[in-house]
């Protein structure tokens, strides 16, 4: 059979089709946000003078990070794993699809499929995973596990997708792709309680950081729940007592467990005095036994580990939107994006700019410099808008000096470059 000749398209139709191309961009690039719906410290108006993040209607409810925000996302992973490495976790990376047996043995399968995106690949079915836990404990059981090797403790930054309507997402506060700092520690009923208690301490010490006061709710066994009442009890009464023990108010909410277990609840305040639940730390005794899970005790016998599933920031994105919202975007200088803008006076300064963007470059700060033909108090105010920190204006007066005009917080100081340098690196260092 002879092939068909190739009809070549008209310049019409190649107009139309360019005219469709443009039309879909267009559609793509819309945004549906309308700022004056918003109030002033809204953390997507403030993410957008700060070009921290976007969104788009391709990817409904998955954040793209610009380089701003990622540096703020970055600083705070930096954090975590800082405060990880010093407690004696582990770090792992699990896959984001697993076979739909795995979330079956879990029970999220039972329990949770709604809220699952689910996929298919060679006739087998898949999800995408909506929580690591369970693709943590395939890594557990790689290996045969002792007493010795407990506590172990287990931390995974990863990647969940959980399906939500389309009308309850907002922002940064409910997202469908998120990064979840979870952690699953390993353990006796002997280490049980000291485990619980440093996981509350890290968690304390953690918000402290960031100057966040917190209530405690103790959630309750659910309806839809796996595991025994007798375990239930047990977990309960436990989660209660050493709450109790670390003089923690906190109050009960009946039926908001998880199906796997009880669990304690942080829930952060903001500037606004919103209450949002960010920290959680959950009491496993089911999970182990559905999967198996066993370690050899002194006596060479084999033992059900217990399991604490653990989150602080819990979804790293809805941690950054209460940030923003609580700072309105002042951020403490470890976590600025920019931390130090430099302006030229005239063009007779920009050498002196730009040898001052240098030296505070190489001391690891994040600088950039504003040397456009603008009067000014537009840059100042440019700056002010993007929120950050140190606007450092060098004029004749300040190369002749060789001191600095630095604004912060809307106040200006004439200070020597050396003192400013070693101010800010403090500042840095210490987390102020």
């Amino acid at each position: 059979m002879k092939n068909p000749k190739k009809r070549l398209k008209s310049n019409a139709e190649l107009g139309k089709e360019d005219y469709n191309y443009k039309k879909l961009l267009r559609q793509i690039s819309k945004t549906k946000l309308d700022s004056r719906k918003l109030k002033e410290n809204d953390h997507r108006i403030i993410g957008r003078q700060m070009d921290l993040f976007s969104f788009s209607e391709t990817a409904p409810g998955m954040v793209f990070w610009h380089n701003n925000g990622l540096i703020i996302y970055n600083k705070l992973v930096e954090l975590i794993r800082g405060e990880l490495k010093k407690a004696d976790y582990k770090e792992i990376k699990t896959p984001e699809i697993l076979d739909k047996k795995l979330w079956q043995i879990s029970g999220h399968w039972e329990k949770y499929k709604e809220n699952i995106f689910l996929t298919e690949y060679e006739g087998r079915e898949f999800a995408v995973k909506p929580m690591s836990c369970p693709g943590g404990i395939l890594v557990y059981k790689k290996t045969p596990k002792s007493y010795k090797d407990f506590p172990l403790r287990i931390a995974e930054l990863g990647i969940v997708h959980r399906q939500e309507l389309s009308g309850v997402l907002g922002g940064l506060f409910r997202v469908i792709q998120f990064t979840q700092d979870d952690a699953h520690i390993y353990c006796t009923e002997k280490q049980l309680e000291k485990e619980l208690i440093n996981v509350i301490e890290l968690t304390d010490k953690i918000y402290k950081i960031f100057n966040f006061k917190y209530d405690v709710e103790l959630s309750t066994r659910p309806k839809k729940r796996i595991g025994s009442d007798k375990i239930w009890d047990k977990a309960e009464s436990l989660l209660a007592k050493i709450l109790k023990k670390k003089k923690i108010k906190f109050k009960i909410h009946k039926g908001e467990g998880v199906f796997y277990g009880p669990k304690v609840d942080f829930h952060i305040k903001d500037s606004l005095n919103r209450t949002w639940q960010c920290g959680t730390t959950q009491l496993d005794f089911s999970m182990p036994e559905r999967f198996n899970l066993t370690y050899k005790d002194e006596k060479n016998k084999s033992k059900r580990p217990i399991m604490i599933h653990r989150a602080i920031y819990g979804s790293l994105e809805r941690f950054i939107g209460i940030l923003i919202e609580h700072t309105k975007g002042h951020f403490p200088l470890w976590l600025s994006p920019i931390q130090a803008r430099i302006i030229n006076f005239t063009d007779r300064n920009n050498k002196a700019v730009k040898k001052l963007a240098g030296e505070l470059k190489q001391q690891g700060f994040r600088v950039d410099i504003d040397l456009k033909t603008e009067p000014l108090q537009g840059k100042i105010k440019q700056a002010e808008i993007e929120k950050i920190p140190y606007i450092i204006t060098i004029g004749d007066r300040e190369e002749k000096s060789g001191s600095l005009a630095v604004r912060n917080k809307g106040k200006v100081t004439q200070i020597k470059k050396d003192k400013f340098i070693k101010q800010i690196k403090k500042e840095v260092e210490e987390r102020l």
